[in-house]
């Protein structure tokens, strides 16, 4: 069969050809959302007689997973980890910086699910995740017919449709709430009452998915094959199921009054629950340690690296633990399909400006060395930036914030600074071997820092590294890296700090097709460890038990356990803020802002604890990447001016959605 991989890469109108004409275009318009059954039947009998159209129809439902392996339609540049330079208001070019500046609308909503989101010339932006569903429902209704499969195959395959119509279900409750349930097909000659309906309560639409997804799991296979890997199987299934229950457990969508009090249906009842139940952390709990015990019991656990370094890194890999570390960190997200992905978004774009590693490298000194004879920086593009607060955020080397670490000095962090050398400070050296240049000129606020600040970002007077080298970068406009408009148009990284983490560093080539995709992690070990570190606190309170799931993650990032750090008066500003829960709170979501930084965590994370307003309603900060001299370029400046008010936590449903159905109540402040 097929690779399932390379199957739903291709274009969506060449492989499901039949299919989408019967269950797309012949489906009446009367609503965009309804799972209207044509009256021609007949052909989506015809269609479902085969298994390879069944396959088919299969890789049609997994067509409406988020793009975002894509620039433009990603939701991973929601929030505050990145800064996307291309943001023109005309041509809307990149669709989450704009909402983040306040430029939402009700007539075509940036990043919209409901009905989707056209974007130019562009395939689209929000994928239709109504349109989704009802390909689920329709595959669903149909597969049974197939002639040439088997009664297993069959279920496996519907598992997976159920599953997929659950999960979108999930994904258009993150961004409206309340939402229309679509669990069939209506026929087309339904009374307006079964074609038009009204949006069910929160707490309802979350029984639902996570009593879909608990149907499907049963019937899911265990464990996907290499020939299908970015198919739903057991093992994520109970992940992503963890994963709704966390976000039910969570502040805004469990008991949340202060936002949604005066929010009411119909009956005059609030979409949301207005009364706190804890006993939903426990459930999440439960539901996290059995995703994890799985994961465990099939092989899956964090990432280690396995293979040997790269030629240039040989001599310090062998005699630093430190640079061994370091590739943990580096590769856990670039090594495609490694034994800590739990499931991966394979249909990764094809074409060079639309994937996030593509527009994330760095473009590399003239005339150097990438791979085996090729020197040319024709797919480095430069518009993904890490941003200051994502750099700032970062632990220092003892595990603690760099306002909290009293060994760090925040008054000089941006000053000046030349790093040792082998030779002027070989002691320091050490500490910096690997991780940046010796006898450089950087700032303080580079040294000193944990791995995976230097393992995620590309920073002046650090390394960024290729296939056949170890590339020395600083972002002044006298470098290759830097800022020049006459070298390549508006194409920099315009806070002055790179993005390394999913950048493969075999991915520099001349040509498109030879960079490296990785999978986009969907969901992966760290995040569950780091999950059941949140319910664990929420649910009993700051304990060791906590401490153990939040070191799991902190160990393989090589700082001390958070027990050990934050408890000595001699390097923690205040120490007793471990025992206090709620302070243990923002140490568990800072430290998922660091591990799973630039995976599309943080702005859901700030969206499920009601901070969103607070974090993001701030410029996003950068240095000056347009001044030659050091001691200008490290100045923070406003990049972009971002306006995230308590409206924006909710999409707005299309207006032409609602001025379709009148049973549709549209979300508070639209």
């Amino acid at each position: 069969m097929k690779s399932f991989r390379k199957f739903i890469r291709t274009d969506v109108a060449r492989h499901v050809s039949t299919f989408m004409v019967a269950a797309m275009f012949l489906l009446p318009s009367c609503s965009d959302y309804l799972d209207v059954v044509p009256d021609n039947v007949a052909t989506l009998e015809d269609i479902f007689s085969r298994k390879s159209e069944a396959w088919n129809a299969l890789a049609k439902v997994y067509s409406y997973m988020p793009e975002d392996d894509r620039v433009n339609m990603t939701t991973w540049t929601l929030g505050d980890d990145y800064q996307v330079y291309r943001t023109n208001t005309t041509e809307k070019w990149c669709l989450a910086p704009l909402l983040m500046q306040g430029q939402q609308t009700t007539g075509d909503p940036l990043l919209g699910n409901w009905s989707g989101t056209k974007l130019g010339t562009l395939p689209s932006g929000g994928k239709p995740l109504y349109e989704g569903i009802r390909v689920c429902n329709i595959f669903l209704q149909y597969i049974d017919g197939v002639g040439d499969m088997d009664d297993s195959e069959k279920r496996q395959w519907a598992a997976q449709a159920k599953f997929m119509k659950a999960y979108y279900h999930f994904l258009l409750l993150q961004k409206y709430g309340p939402i229309v349930i679509s669990d069939h097909i209506v026929s087309a000659d339904a009374v307006d009452d079964e074609m038009f309906t009204s949006r069910s309560k929160v707490e309802d639409c979350f029984k639902y998915i996570i009593r879909v997804m608990t149907e499907a799991i049963s019937d899911l296979e265990l464990k996907t094959s290499a020939t299908a890997l970015g198919q739903v199987d057991k093992i994520a299934a109970t992940a992503i199921k963890a994963r709704v229950l966390l976000f039910r457990a969570s502040p805004f969508f469990n008991g949340n009054r202060s936002f949604y009090e005066s929010f009411l249906d119909h009956d005059g009842e609030p979409f949301f629950p207005m009364t706190e139940e804890p006993e939903k952390w426990k459930e999440t709990i439960d539901a996290v340690d059995e995703a994890i015990q799985l994961c465990l019991d099939n092989g899956l656990d964090l990432y280690t690296y396995a293979k040997g370094p790269y030629s240039y890194d040989v001599e310090d890999y062998a005699i630093s633990d430190t640079l061994k570390r370091y590739y943990n960190l580096r590769m856990v997200v670039a090594d495609p399909w490694n034994k800590e992905l739990i499931w991966g978004l394979s249909n990764i774009a094809l074409y060079d400006g639309a994937y996030l590693g593509t527009a994330a490298q760095i473009i590399a000194p003239t005339g150097l060395d990438l791979a085996g004879g090729n020197t040319s920086n024709s797919f480095a593009w430069n518009w993904l930036a890490a941003t200051y607060q994502v750099a700032e955020r970062y632990y220092t080397r003892n595990g603690l914030p760099i306002d909290e670490d009293l060994t760090f000095d925040m008054s000089t962090m941006h000053n000046l600074v030349m790093t040792p050398g082998p030779t002027t400070d070989s002691v320091g050296y050490e500490g910096i071997r690997g991780l940046l240049q010796p006898q450089t000129r950087t700032i303080n606020f580079h040294l000193n820092r944990e791995l995976r600040f230097y393992a995620n970002l590309g920073i002046s007077g650090g390394y960024w590294r290729s296939h056949v080298n170890r590339i020395p970068v600083t972002f002044y406009p006298t470098t290759a890296e830097g800022w020049n408009t006459g070298k390549r148009g508006n194409d920099y990284l315009c806070t002055g700090i790179g993005v390394q983490k999913f950048v493969h560093p075999e991915s520099k080539a001349g040509y498109w097709s030879f960079t490296v995709r990785t999978p986009m992690p969907i969901i992966r070990m760290a995040d569950l460890y780091l999950m059941k570190a949140e319910a664990m606190n929420e649910y009993y309170g700051s304990s060791q038990d906590v401490y153990d799931a939040l070191n799991k993650v902190r160990r393989r990032a090589g700082i001390p356990d958070v027990e050990v750090v934050w408890a000595d008066p001699a390097l923690a500003r205040h120490p007793s803020s471990l025992r206090d829960k709620g302070e243990m709170r923002n140490i568990i979501l800072r430290e998922r802002g660091i591990e799973l930084a630039f995976e599309g965590s943080r702005y859901w994370d700030m969206v499920r604890h009601k901070r969103a307003h607070l974090e993001f309603n701030s410029p996003i900060m950068g240095w000056s990447v347009e001044e030659t001299n050091p001691s200008n370029f490290f100045i923070r400046r406003p990049v972009q001016a971002n306006r995230f008010s308590s409206r924006d936590y909710l999409w707005p449903i299309d207006l032409d959605e609602m001025n379709t159905n009148n049973r549709l109540i549209q979300n508070p402040g639209w």
